[in-house]
């Protein structure tokens, strides 16, 4: 499973979880925390603006203590309509494209399936992205 983080002009960072694991609350409490090191990484000037962030409504991401690392000033939380999975961003732009762009492809490793999945996601247009959000 991966865990893919983007904004207007791209992804931020993907996180593989490894093989036998699950998603937990304080798995995903991390993740924010490394969202939040990535934001200032590479997109510096996020910092100074408001940021929108949209999550589903998985266990994991509405527990007190993940959504206590999205109530800084600088996130706005966009609320997700409950019992509606079909309007997870992910769901309009990146994955089906990603779905049919692996597609009858072999792997032998996890590395070789991370290779491909990243260098799929390098190749998009910026424009992609963006798109992607303007049609959620």
């Amino acid at each position: 499973m991966a865990s893919v983080f983007c904004n207007a002009e791209g992804i931020l960072f993907i996180d593989y979880l490894g093989n036998d694991k699950i998603v937990t609350v304080k798995y995903y409490s991390n993740l924010l925390a490394r969202l939040d090191e990535k934001i200032r990484e590479k997109r510096p000037g996020l910092q100074k603006k408001k940021i929108i962030f949209h999550q589903d409504n998985a266990p994991a991401h509405k527990n007190v203590l993940a959504m206590g690392k999205l109530r800084d000033p600088h996130y706005e939380f966009l609320e997700h309509p409950a019992y509606s999975p079909d309007l997870a961003s992910s769901d309009f732009s990146l994955l089906p494209k990603l779905k049919l762009f692996l597609v009858g492809q072999s792997f032998s490793s996890k590395k070789e399936v991370i290779a491909a999945v990243e260098g799929y996601f390098a190749d998009l247009r910026k424009n992609h992205y963006r798109n992607g959000i303007m049609a959620l």
